[in-house]
Parts: structure tokens; sequence; C-alpha cells
């Protein structure tokens, strides 16, 4: 384990400190919140006392008696810590500590969200700081994972390998977190900001359209020589009212990204809303002011900022590529192969742009790994990838850098530790935010409505048409859009209507959102559905889908169609 920053251990201690006087009663509820959230720690709710795993709900081992949803929760009831996992990037030491955290503070769940983070849930207020000083010594940290700051930065789990990319955005997506990550431009924001990366436009890639901003490769060939850029894009976010960003800035040169982002954080810290949350994010400022004065805005601001080298620091220091673990023997694939090898080979690896390699995906329901896999996980990366895992926002985990030749043994592997589900890509592999398990805003229980369809889906996979196993289900427990709803073929997010003078949890039916294109498209509400009833829904949609498509027509022009 390496050594802890001096700024960050200073910050730990400062919040280690915060705890105390918050038990003392000498910190208002109020800061100590913004104190917490600033370091990546949220409240949960108790009051169901249990959590969905993907196939029955479960008690919990901690106390759920008066431990209530929403703002009498106790302060330091155990509570969820979010870990920041820029561009998604894991190493195996990393994953050991993880594991090594959950089973000593938390119910021995490791949670990947749809952001790339991981999260830790029923962890206590005191342990918090503990837990921080241990990860920040694998180089991790939960500062502003939470609260209005600049969340997580994505990006797609293929940079650098991918085989239709303009190029690597890694290295400008880890110069750019570490840049905002406690910048005294970005302390002053009315609402969280996320920024998101993408290799090339017309895939999914990092779904820049959706984010606060984004930055989106590209390379043209000026004079004859190839010239890396990025078109920024800005004001773009889902929830209650979704928007598309909008293009603020073509061909940006890499050394521009920085100073670009600066100043668009200044800017929306000055005009930004500070008062009204539910109109604070900066798609807001953007639809009010207009993408060309905003981007006039950002201009002017751009020229007013003094010389920072951090602005061109990873480019000086060479954009060094990532190094296989195992180099090349044959380079080929073994011949001959069993069934369960082939569907896995089918759905769950892509082959990279380097001759001989491959990335392999591997689905966890729900976005879960409990501690004892993410062990086992952990040996299997070293053996054949070494650090070169990552998360995905689709809640699983790649692997990069596997050689052809290593598949079959790999694919053994996993299936020896059940991380084999032949599933990657697929209309099984559903999408789901935690929901009514441990959200405090959840209204359904999309985990629980996730992972029945998941099951349903699975045990008639053999049987389901080419053209609806490659559609996508994603399930949002409210209106927030945390299960990203808003760009599934199928969506679903839930709320709460009265029948026979009784409420029953609903689940409001979003269909043809646009995964592709960065998220190029939302889908369109069409009805609110009772929870029970969901998987019965899904069927209709998709046989209709069958029965109804022209030749080789999309979902999403399907459901525009009709």
């Amino acid at each position: 384990q390496g050594q802890m920053d001096p700024e960050l251990a200073e910050e730990i201690d400062v919040f280690e400190n915060q705890v105390e006087l918050r038990k003392d009663g000498r910190v208002d509820e109020r800061v100590f919140a913004e104190t917490r959230l600033r370091r990546g720690v949220y409240g949960q709710r108790y009051d169901n006392g249990q959590r969905h795993d993907g196939v029955e709900h479960r008690r919990l081992e901690f106390p759920s008696g008066d431990l209530t949803k929403g703002p009498e929760t106790l302060w330091d009831a155990p509570g969820m810590l979010r870990i920041k996992v820029p561009w998604g990037g894991l190493t195996p030491l990393q994953i050991d500590v993880l594991a090594e955290l959950a089973e000593e503070y938390s119910d021995h769940v490791l949670h990947i969200t749809t952001r790339q983070d991981i999260q830790l849930h029923y962890v206590h207020i005191e342990d918090m700081p503990t837990v921080m000083r241990r990860l920040a010594a694998v180089g991790m940290t939960t500062r502003e994972a939470c609260g209005n700051g600049v969340r997580n930065l994505t990006a797609c789990p293929l940079s650098g390998v991918c085989r239709t990319e303009a190029f690597d955005v890694t290295p400008h997506s880890e110069a750019l977190f570490r840049f905002l990550l406690g910048h005294p431009d970005c302390q002053d924001f009315g609402r969280k900001f996320k920024i998101a990366f993408s290799g090339c436009a017309d895939e999914a890639c990092g779904l820049v359209m959706m984010h606060d901003l984004g930055a989106i490769a590209r390379l043209d060939v000026v004079e004859g020589e190839p010239v890396q850029s990025f078109d920024v894009y800005v004001g773009g976010g889902l929830g209650t009212t979704p928007h598309q960003a909008k293009l603020l800035a073509g061909q940006v040169p890499p050394g521009e990204l920085l100073p670009t982002v600066q100043a668009v954080s200044r800017v929306f810290a000055r005009l930004g809303e500070k008062q009204n949350r539910n109109r604070a994010r900066i798609k807001f400022l953007v639809a009010q002011v207009g993408i060309e004065e905003f981007s006039r805005l950002v201009a002017e601001e751009r020229e007013s900022l003094p010389y920072d080298p951090q602005w061109t620091a990873h480019l000086e220091d060479g954009l060094l590529p990532e190094d296989p673990a195992r180099a090349l023997d044959t380079g080929a694939e073994d011949d001959g192969a069993g069934p369960a090898f082939l569907a896995w080979r089918a759905n769950n690896v892509y082959l990279q742009r380097q001759p001989g390699y491959a990335v392999v995906t591997i689905p966890l329901p729900l976005g879960d790994i409990s501690s004892g896999q993410a062990r086992l996980l952990a040996e299997v990366a070293r053996r054949f990838v070494g650090d070169t895992v990552r998360t995905t926002v689709e809640q699983n985990i790649v692997f990069r850098w596997v050689r052809l030749e290593d598949l079959r043994d790999l694919h053994a592997a996993l299936a020896e530790i059940g991380m084999a589900d032949p599933c990657a890509e697929t209309i099984v592999d559903v999408t789901s935010c935690p929901g009514t398990d441990t959200c405090k805003l959840g209204i359904s229980a999309s985990r629980g409505l996730a992972g029945e369809l998941r099951e349903r889906l699975a045990a008639k996979s053999g049987e389901l048409d080419e053209a609806v196993k490659g559609l996508r289900i994603k399930v949002s427990g409210c209106f927030n859009s945390c299960g990203q709803h808003h760009v599934a073929d199928i969506g679903f997010f839930g709320n709460s209507r009265k029948s026979g003078g009784r409420v029953v949890p609903h689940f409001q039916v979003v269909l043809g959102g646009q995964w592709q294109a960065n998220a190029g498209s939302y889908g369109l509400a069409v009805g609110a559905i009772p929870s029970k009833r969901i998987p019965e829904v899904v069927d209709r949609i998709t046989d209709q889908f069958v029965a109804d498509r022209l030749p080789g027509e999309s979902f999403l022009d399907w459901s525009a169609r009709t």
C-alpha cells in the first residue's frame, strides 16, 4: 500500500473531528450534512429493514426499529459510502482492499453504480474515516463523490482499445479528474456536476449527451497530418426534465480542454441557481441564457484565466499507452469449445483493435459483487490481465487485454467462481438503481423488479427473437433516473398511485430511448403500470415489436413509428 497524499490525509482528519463534534452536539446537522456529503457519505433508508440481493429480500443485520426513512433517520445510523473510480479504472490490489472493507465495515457487498463508482452500504459513521484512509492508501478517494461538486468522471471502458475510437481519452480523463478534485472553482456550485468522456460520436461510448459536460474525441486530417481534438458539450441531464447537451465548442485542442472546463465551472458557480435545488443544475442555466450566450460567457471567462501549468502537464509528460500484462504467444484462440463457452464468447467478448487481444465483460446482477467473489476475481485478474480492469456504467466489470489464446482458460476460471454469465450486452443484463432498498428518495423497489425481470428473461433467453436479445432494460426507483431509464429501449421509473383507497406501487413505462450516439435521444413515457404486472408488460411489448417490426427495423424506429 502506498503513501497517502498529505492534503487528503488532513481532510480526513478534519472530517473525523467533525464527526466527534457532531456526536457532542457542537455542530449543526445542516453544516455536518454538507461536510459528510463532500466526503462521499450518504444517509440511507431503514424503514423496510431488508435488502434485495437479486434473488430474494433478506433481513438486514442492522437495527431497523426507529431508524426511519427521511429526516427522522438518525444522523449516526449506518449509511452509504460512495467511492470514486475515475474512468472506471481498477487494480487487483484495490479490489482486494474493497473486499476487506466490505467484510469489516459493510454487508459483504460491493455495489457498482451507473457512474462507474463503487458503493459500500451500512457503514457506521464513526468507521468512515478509517475506511477513507485505507482507500487513500491504495489511491482511491471518496472526495466530492456526493454533494454539490464534480462527481465521478466517467469514460468509455473501451477507451484505448476500441476499434472505432478517434483516440484514447483515458489520459485526458485522468488529468481532468485530478485537476478538478478539490479545485477552488468547483466549490460553490448549486448542484452536482457530472462529466463524461467519449472516444467516438456514433456509439454509446461515454453517453455524453446526458451529462452536465462531456467531451467527444475527434481526429481530423489537417494538411496531411492527423490532429486530435475534442467536441465539448454542456447542459445535458436526465431527471424530471431531461435535456440533451448542446455543443459548446468544437475541435478544442487537448491543451485547451482543462482551461475550457475550468471556465465552464466558474460561469456555473457564478450564475447558476443556488436557492431552488430543482432548478440548480447547469442544464437550466444553459437553457435560460441560450447556448450562444453561454458559449460567449465561457470564452470570456477563459480569456481571463491566469495560466496554470496543470493544463498541459499530462501532455508534456507523454501519454503512455496501457501495456498488456501478458505478451502474445500464438495470438490465436484454441480450437474446439463447448456451448457454454461459445455463448459466453458471443456476448461477453469484444475484439480489441490490437490484434490478438480482447475485452471481456463480467456481468454483475444488479451491479453487486460479494466480497468473496471480489477477492477471487482479483486473483483471476492478476493471472490474466494485471491492472487493466474497469467498471462500466451498466454496472459490470471488464477485463482488458485478454489474450485470445487465454479466452477458454479465463472462461473456466470465471465459471469456477460463478461469474461467467453469458448475458453481457443482452436484454437479460438489466440495469437498476438501489431504489427503496436503501435510497431515501426511492418510491418503488427497482432492484426487486430488475431481479425478477433478469430471472425471467434468463430462463427463456434461448427462445427470444434475435431482435429482442440486444434490447436494453433500465429501472429507476423514482423520477431522478439514476437507473438511466430515459436512454433504455424499455425503461421504468417508480411512482405511486391510489387504488381502492390505498397506495399501490407503480412503474411508469418509458419506450424508445437511444443508447447509441452517446445517448442521442430520450424515450417517451407511455403509462403507469402496477409493479406486479411489469413482467407481463415486457412480454407484451417485445412480442408486439417482433410481430410488427419492418425488415431490419430497430426498436428505436419501431417505437417512434408506433
